[in-house]
């Protein structure tokens, strides 16, 4: 019985992604990559530093990823499947940071 409100409530969550909803999602990330257009090809080198530059980018691009995977990808519905599909993706992404950073000391070791 239990099961069966566990697929009731699964199913009442994904009724809630209603067209609305999804030109919602549409129109938040249409104004992110406007936003980051006019960073790219309006806003003039000397008024932002690269560094500034491309942490908004990165900021940006990672809320994208959050509305792509959260709602056309339907995980903002089962909170643990999003949690660990962030939480590997982030683990991956430090282990290769650090594997560069470590091979990188390397380049002129054996001259």
């Amino acid at each position: 019985m239990s099961q069966e409100n566990t697929h009731l409530e699964h199913a009442e969550e994904h009724a809630a992604m209603s067209k609305g909803k999804i030109w919602q999602v549409f129109f938040i990330l249409l104004i992110l990559t406007v936003i980051e257009f006019i960073i790219a090809l309006a806003v003039p080198v000397s008024a932002m530093s690269h560094g500034v530059k491309n942490f908004i980018y990165i900021a940006l691009t990672i809320l994208k990823a959050y509305y792509i995977v959260a709602y056309f990808m339907h995980l903002k519905f089962e909170r643990s499947a999003l949690i660990t599909s962030i939480l590997i993706a982030f683990i991956f992404i430090i282990y290769f940071i650090v594997l560069l950073l470590v091979e990188g000391a390397y380049i002129g070791y054996f001259r």
